[in-house]
């Protein structure tokens, strides 16, 4: 009785933040992307794709967080056998400069893919030192690499992992997954506010990133979550904690 009449509390208090419209992270619960999309506060962009919102946090991103240190470990470990890495939502390289000073980028092929506005202004504060970085608008236009990294992308990403997956050129050795936010109960989609836009945002059941690599044919070798992220979507805490997670996975022989 006590855990039911503490779940209609949160319940109320989330839809009574809700109607007062206030400024919170997370707003809303979504069965889709597109159901999310058609949410979107009148006056806010929809969406990631927007010179305005692809300059929030720029700076932010291009730090090492302690979160970011196991996948930063493993590209330093798989060092020896990669030449090429595709860096799915790798904004406008921002894991590339981050891990600049860890890494051998010079003999590191080092392909960002992502939205249009991203990708433009990407090539646009392309530094000289930044030999070794591209990018792509379509996955299918970069070559085949020895690395996926996804680091923060899946919370975005309108399409089924194992569908980005395939529409690259060939299955990569190794993926290498940070971020992934999850929940103990169905998928659901809210919208994250970026100030000047709403984005759709993704937390997958808790076994829907394991499915889809064992349906790929790779094996999870490494997984950590990052308990300093944990959050509730505030105007519906009853849905409860949503947890962080990190991957790298092998491709089976």
């Amino acid at each position: 009785m006590r855990a039911r009449l503490k779940c209609a509390a949160m319940l109320v208090y989330g839809r009574y933040r809700a109607l007062r419209r206030e400024k919170v992270r997370f707003r809303g619960a979504f069965a889709s992307f597109d159901e999310a999309v058609a949410h979107v506060r009148s006056g806010m962009l929809a969406g990631y794709d927007h010179d305005s919102v692809g300059s929030v946090s720029r700076e932010l991103m291009q730090q090492v967080p302690l979160w970011d240190y196991p996948i930063l470990y493993w590209l330093r470990r798989l060092a020896p056998e990669i030449a090429r890495v595709v860096d799915a939502g790798g904004h406008i390289g921002v894991k590339y400069r981050g891990f600049g000073p860890y890494l051998e980028l010079d003999r590191l092929d080092w392909i960002v893919y992502d939205l249009p506005a991203l990708v433009k202004a990407g090539r646009a504060q392309a530094r000289p030192q930044d030999r070794t970085l591209s990018f792509v608008e379509r996955l299918e236009d970069a070559p085949a690499a020895d690395v996926l990294l996804a680091s923060g992308l899946l919370p975005y990403l309108k399409e089924p992992l194992v569908e980005l997956v395939r529409r690259m050129r060939a299955p990569p050795r190794h993926i290498l997954l940070n971020k992934v936010v999850t929940r103990d109960g169905p998928t659901v989609v809210t919208l994250e506010n970026f100030g000047v836009a709403e984005v759709p945002y993704q937390i997958r059941n808790v076994g829907d990133v394991p499915a889809a690599l064992e349906t790929l044919g790779y094996d999870i070798i490494d997984s950590w979550t990052i308990e300093q992220l944990a959050h509730r979507i505030q105007t519906h805490p009853e849905l409860g904690r949503a947890t962080y997670r990190g991957y790298v996975a092998r491709l089976r022989p």
